[in-house]
C-alpha cells in the first residue's frame, strides 16, 4: 500500500529526506546545550565578583576553554537550525526566503566565529 498519490509521485513531490537529519541535530544540540548552560551559569555565579585577571586566568584553563568553545558552537548551530525552520515555514516568497536564509546563516557563522575567536584570544594570552 502506497501513501503517495500518483500525481505526487509523477511530480516528485514528497519528503526531501532531510527532516530526520535536521530533527536529530536539533535534539543533539539541545542535549549538549543543557549541561553546558548549567555549567556556564554556575561558573558565572561562582566568578561573579572576580576581577579581570582572575577571570582571564579562569578562561585560560584548557578545560574551561573547551567548554566555552563547545557552548558557543552548539548554541549558534542550534539557533541556526531553529531559525531555518521558522524561515522555511513562515516565509512564502522564494526571494525573501533565500535572502533571509543566507543572512541568518552568515549571521550565525559570524557570531560563532566572533565568540570562539574571542575565547581563544583570551585563552592563548593575546589580549
Amino acid at each position: 500500500m502506497k501513501l503517495q498519490s500518483d500525481l505526487s509521485r509523477v511530480l516528485g513531490l514528497g519528503s526531501a529526506r532531510s527532516g530526520a537529519h535536521h530533527w536529530l541535530h536539533q535534539r543533539l544540540t539541545a542535549i549538549a546545550i543543557l549541561p553546558l548552560s548549567l555549567w556556564f551559569v554556575t561558573a558565572l555565579l561562582t566568578h561573579m565578583h572576580d576581577d579581570v585577571v582572575d577571570l582571564t586566568n579562569w578562561i585560560r584553563s584548557p578545560f574551561v576553554t573547551v567548554l566555552l568553545v563547545s557552548l558557543i558552537a552548539a548554541m549558534f548551530y542550534h539557533a541556526k537550525l531553529g531559525l531555518q525552520v521558522v524561515i522555511e515555514d513562515y516565509f512564502h516568497s522564494d526571494v525573501a526566503k533565500v535572502a533571509l536564509l543566507i543572512t541568518m546563516k552568515l549571521g550565525c557563522a559570524f557570531g560563532a566565529l566572533l565568540g570562539i575567536v574571542s575565547v581563544l584570544k583570551i585563552s592563548f594570552g593575546m589580549t
